[in-house]
């Protein structure tokens, strides 16, 4: 047995028509918190640092999202934002609250 990739020499190319090709969907910034996807991450701004943060879900109910946020004592807890909630990103990253995130950013770990 050969771990060397190989195609049979009778195989022949395989073609695909204009149809068969579909673009990829340009990734769109979400400008509320209630657009994030389930399970997406985040920076949140909480009352001494910013902390990251999980969707777990959406209330929709009480046009609420559910926020799994992460503490640097190793503990989880769960915040309730509006669904409207602005949102701001740096690059790929979504920000919850105004201010500089990276210098004021939980330190969860100090051996890593």
């Amino acid at each position: 047995m050969s771990t060397e990739p190989s195609r049979s020499p009778d195989a022949e190319p395989q073609t695909l028509s204009a149809d068969d090709l579909f673009p990829s969907q340009a990734d769109t910034e979400a400008l509320t918190l209630g657009s994030l996807p389930t399970g997406a991450r985040l920076v949140l701004r909480c009352r001494k640092d910013w902390r990251t943060a999980t969707v777990a879900s959406l209330d929709k109910a009480t046009a609420r999202v559910v926020l799994s946020v992460g503490s640097p004592s190793g503990h989880t807890y769960r915040l309730r934002r509006p669904a409207d909630a602005p949102l701001t990103h740096d690059g790929p990253i979504p920000l919850l609250g105004e201010g500089l995130w990276r210098a004021g950013l939980a330190r969860y770990d100090m051996r890593w």
